[in-house]
Protein backbone atom coordinates (compact mmCIF):
# COMPACT_ATOMS: atom_id res chain seq x y z
CA UNK A 1 0.00 0.00 0.00
CA UNK A 2 1.00 3.87 -0.90
CA UNK A 3 2.26 5.70 2.08
CA UNK A 4 2.63 9.41 1.68
CA UNK A 5 6.40 10.88 1.94
CA UNK A 6 4.77 14.21 3.65
CA UNK A 7 1.62 15.35 5.10
CA UNK A 8 -1.38 17.12 2.67
CA UNK A 9 -1.77 20.54 4.22
CA UNK A 10 -5.03 22.70 5.22
CA UNK A 11 -5.13 24.03 2.14
CA UNK A 12 -4.48 21.75 -0.16
CA UNK A 13 -6.79 19.32 1.71
CA UNK A 14 -9.77 22.44 1.59
CA UNK A 15 -9.37 22.49 -2.44
CA UNK A 16 -9.48 18.91 -2.96
CA UNK A 17 -12.40 18.54 -0.46
CA UNK A 18 -14.45 21.57 -2.14
CA UNK A 19 -14.87 20.19 -5.66
CA UNK A 20 -16.78 17.20 -3.89
CA UNK A 21 -20.06 18.63 -3.33
CA UNK A 22 -24.00 17.52 -3.47
CA UNK A 23 -26.04 18.40 -6.02
CA UNK A 24 -29.68 18.81 -6.37
CA UNK A 25 -31.38 15.92 -8.63
CA UNK A 26 -33.47 17.23 -11.12
CA UNK A 27 -36.66 16.44 -11.18
CA UNK A 28 -39.62 16.36 -13.49
CA UNK A 29 -43.46 16.35 -13.73
CA UNK A 30 -45.56 13.13 -14.13
CA UNK A 31 -47.38 13.52 -17.55
CA UNK A 32 -49.70 11.23 -16.19
CA UNK A 33 -50.64 12.38 -12.38
CA UNK A 34 -48.71 15.76 -12.31
CA UNK A 35 -46.93 14.49 -9.32
CA UNK A 36 -42.64 15.42 -8.89
CA UNK A 37 -40.71 12.65 -10.25
CA UNK A 38 -36.87 12.18 -10.64
CA UNK A 39 -35.86 12.54 -14.18
CA UNK A 40 -36.04 9.01 -16.41
CA UNK A 41 -37.40 7.42 -13.07
CA UNK A 42 -40.72 5.84 -13.34
CA UNK A 43 -43.47 7.58 -11.04
CA UNK A 44 -43.53 6.35 -7.66
CA UNK A 45 -47.07 7.69 -6.98
CA UNK A 46 -48.45 6.18 -10.59
CA UNK A 47 -46.12 3.69 -11.58
CA UNK A 48 -46.49 5.42 -15.13
CA UNK A 49 -42.87 6.48 -17.47
CA UNK A 50 -43.09 8.56 -20.53
CA UNK A 51 -47.06 8.36 -20.76
CA UNK A 52 -46.88 4.58 -20.07
CA UNK A 53 -47.54 1.95 -17.73
CA UNK A 54 -44.41 0.79 -16.29
CA UNK A 55 -45.07 -1.24 -13.10
CA UNK A 56 -47.95 -3.14 -11.06
CA UNK A 57 -49.37 0.28 -9.49
CA UNK A 58 -50.18 1.75 -12.96
CA UNK A 59 -52.51 -1.59 -13.19
CA UNK A 60 -55.61 -1.43 -10.78
CA UNK A 61 -55.28 -4.07 -7.93
CA UNK A 62 -57.63 -6.93 -7.83
CA UNK A 63 -60.15 -7.75 -5.09
CA UNK A 64 -58.60 -9.82 -2.40
CA UNK A 65 -61.35 -12.13 -1.80
CA UNK A 66 -60.99 -14.14 2.29
CA UNK A 67 -62.60 -17.38 2.69
CA UNK A 68 -63.21 -18.33 5.81
CA UNK A 69 -64.56 -21.39 7.53
CA UNK A 70 -67.90 -20.32 9.93
CA UNK A 71 -66.25 -22.19 12.68
CA UNK A 72 -62.78 -20.05 12.70
CA UNK A 73 -65.21 -16.57 12.57
CA UNK A 74 -66.58 -18.05 15.62
CA UNK A 75 -63.49 -18.82 17.61
CA UNK A 76 -62.07 -15.26 16.48
CA UNK A 77 -65.37 -13.37 17.53
CA UNK A 78 -65.34 -15.63 20.88
CA UNK A 79 -61.31 -14.29 21.78
CA UNK A 80 -62.37 -10.79 20.63
CA UNK A 81 -65.34 -10.42 22.96
CA UNK A 82 -63.11 -12.11 25.89
CA UNK A 83 -60.46 -9.64 24.83
CA UNK A 84 -63.13 -7.13 25.22
CA UNK A 85 -64.35 -8.32 28.91
CA UNK A 86 -60.75 -8.22 29.76
CA UNK A 87 -60.10 -4.38 29.06
CA UNK A 88 -63.05 -3.51 30.24
CA UNK A 89 -62.63 -4.68 33.62
CA UNK A 90 -59.02 -3.48 33.70
CA UNK A 91 -59.03 0.14 34.61
CA UNK A 92 -55.99 2.33 32.94
CA UNK A 93 -53.68 3.86 34.44
CA UNK A 94 -53.59 6.85 32.60
CA UNK A 95 -57.12 7.40 34.21
CA UNK A 96 -56.00 7.70 37.81
CA UNK A 97 -53.30 9.54 36.62
CA UNK A 98 -55.76 12.26 35.20
CA UNK A 99 -57.62 11.90 38.28
CA UNK A 100 -54.62 12.73 40.45
CA UNK A 101 -53.38 15.41 38.01
CA UNK A 102 -57.16 17.09 38.46
CA UNK A 103 -56.72 16.93 42.29
CA UNK A 104 -53.50 18.36 42.64
CA UNK A 105 -54.58 21.10 39.86
CA UNK A 106 -57.86 22.36 41.54
CA UNK A 107 -55.68 22.40 45.45
CA UNK A 108 -53.36 24.76 43.14
CA UNK A 109 -56.04 27.15 41.90
CA UNK A 110 -56.98 27.11 45.32
CA UNK A 111 -53.88 28.32 46.65
CA UNK A 112 -53.49 30.67 44.19
CA UNK A 113 -57.08 32.11 44.93
CA UNK A 114 -56.22 32.13 48.46
CA UNK A 115 -52.65 33.69 47.63
CA UNK A 116 -54.02 36.47 45.79
CA UNK A 117 -56.08 38.15 48.92
CA UNK A 118 -52.99 38.20 51.06
CA UNK A 119 -50.63 39.23 48.48
CA UNK A 120 -52.67 42.19 47.30
CA UNK A 121 -53.39 42.64 51.23
CA UNK A 122 -49.19 42.99 51.62
CA UNK A 123 -48.85 44.95 49.06
CA UNK A 124 -51.61 47.68 50.38
CA UNK A 125 -50.05 47.55 53.58
CA UNK A 126 -46.38 48.48 52.03
CA UNK A 127 -48.20 51.35 50.06
CA UNK A 128 -49.87 52.26 53.64
CA UNK A 129 -46.17 52.21 55.32
CA UNK A 130 -44.28 54.05 52.39
CA UNK A 131 -46.85 56.67 52.58
CA UNK A 132 -46.73 56.99 56.46
CA UNK A 133 -42.63 57.11 55.74
CA UNK A 134 -42.68 59.69 53.36
CA UNK A 135 -45.48 61.86 55.52
CA UNK A 136 -43.10 62.03 58.29
CA UNK A 137 -40.06 62.68 56.47
CA UNK A 138 -41.81 65.65 54.96
CA UNK A 139 -42.81 66.85 58.80
CA UNK A 140 -39.21 66.56 60.04
CA UNK A 141 -37.53 68.53 56.64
Amino acid sequence: MAVPKKRTGKSAQAHRRAKWKGEVPETTMCSNCGATVLTHTVCTACGYYKGKPASLKSQAPAPVVEKTKAAKTEEVTEVTEAAAEVKETKPKKTAKKAETAAKTTKAAKAEKKEAAPKAEKAAKTTKKTTAKAKKTEDKAE
